[in-house]
């Protein structure tokens, strides 16, 4: 019974976050456009589709996703899983957690692959280059930066380093790429590590450095806790945009390839 009356706060919720969207669309329809909103009954049955699914999905969040990150982030990271014995705590450094940097970049690489706005943007991505760039290459190498900047990130928790340091030279990264890059490649790359910060990664990736701040000792989870999807974010980009400019160094050269041939033959 207690489950339905949160779900049911939840519901309400949601329907007053998006109110003011159905608002804003419906005024600008009839107002703006002087246009009858072409089918009604669809766009009603749709928008309590719409409405139904976040409410259940932000209660799965609240009930299943978040406090699994923490479990999972605190089993790992405890003393006595770590070194067997909780008076060897003391001894704690950051090399003492290569299973917490492993599950991270697993976690990260897992969740990116299903991320439903990841899918969508490589299907489209394929649908306008005619097949050139692939889905599942695009998926993979976006997962791929995700799972390192998320295993990373999970480091600069554990180690207690600024996160502005990472932050500053990724982007001086990305921006040296971003000279050098194929330049129909590079609104794609950007799009690629906006679109990781979805649905499916970010509750996880949360949880995860939150229940990770909370048992490292020494760490506060409102300074330290926070930041790894700054880092889901940014070195997708990076991977990308490597990806990229390898394939035009690859292709140059095989096209440069026959012409040496030649030559040497002459």
């Amino acid at each position: 019974m207690a489950f339905f009356i949160d779900f049911a706060k939840i519901l309400l919720a949601t329907c007053r976050d998006v109110l003011p969207i159905i608002v804003l669309i419906t005024c600008f329809q009839l107002l703006v456009l002087r246009q009858p909103i072409p089918h009604l009954r669809r766009l009603i049955i749709g928008g309590v589709y719409v409405v139904i699914g976040l409410a259940l999905f932000l209660a799965g969040l609240e009930k299943a996703l978040f406090p699994l990150g923490k479990i999972m982030a605190a089993q790992l990271s405890d003393p006595t899983f770590i070194y067997c014995s909780e008076a060897a705590v003391a001894q704690a450094d950051w090399k003492a957690y290569g299973w917490i940097y492993l599950f991270a970049a697993m976690v990260g690489f897992a969740t990116t692959i299903a991320e439903p706005a990841l899918i969508a943007v490589a299907y489209k991505a394929n649908e306008v280059s005619a097949g050139t760039i692939s889905q599942w290459g695009l998926r993979i190498t976006v997962a791929l930066g995700v799972a390192v900047g998320i295993s990373l990130g999970t480091y600069r928790i554990v180690s207690g380093t600024p996160l502005y340091i990472y932050i500053l030279a990724g982007y001086l990264v990305v921006v040296a790429q971003t000279i050098f890059a194929p330049k129909n490649i590079i609104p794609l790359a950007y799009d690629s590590g906006g679109v990781t910060t979805s649905t499916v990664t970010v509750p996880l990736v949360a949880a995860l450095g939150l229940g990770l701040s909370s048992t490292v000792p020494g760490c506060n989870p409102a300074l330290d806790g926070f930041g790894l999807i700054a880092f889901a974010s940014l070195f997708p980009i990076i991977t990308v945009l490597g990806y990229a400019q390898y394939m035009h160094w690859s292709v140059n050269r095989s096209k440069k390839s026959p012409k040496e041939d030649n030559n040497n033959a002459i």
